[in-house]
């Protein structure tokens, strides 16, 4: 799973997986690492929200916990008109373990966007200032 179409299409088939029976929105991230190997995640929502866990944390600790500590990019798909970024702790997140990955954004009706995580976290806190 190399290109990024593919990439894209394993967020969307992560999406399906979520678990929001509160919010209903679902949301699907696909983690490439250097390896070639793709970790998939969704969201999975508690009653108490505050227990919830998005899908690009789900993708990155998956990652995390098969030993995995190189990346070099991930999808995001929600089924939005607006392309949906990852939230402020996925944001910490990805920085802290990924670096300064590429992202891909996406829509159920193929709108793609292109990022890279210090365009979306320019001032990013990390261990530099421990």
């Amino acid at each position: 799973m190399r290109s990024r179409d593919d990439l894209i299409a394993a967020a969307r088939r992560a999406r399906k997986n979520a678990v929001a029976p509160y919010s209903k929105f679902q949301v699907g991230a696909a983690l490439r690492a250097k390896s070639l190997r793709v970790y998939k995640g969704c969201n999975v929502e508690n009653a108490t929200y505050g227990l919830t866990i998005c899908a690009e944390r789900v993708a990155v600790f998956k990652a995390l916990s098969e030993g995995e500590r190189d990346f070099v990019t991930i999808a995001i798909v929600a089924d939005t008109g607006k392309l949906t970024p990852p939230c402020g702790a996925c944001r910490q997140i990805l920085w802290e373990f990924c670096g300064d990955i590429e992202i891909y954004l996406a829509n159920l009706a193929g709108k793609v966007e292109h990022h890279w995580l210090s365009d979306l976290f320019p001032k990013p806190f990390d261990a530099k200032f421990l």
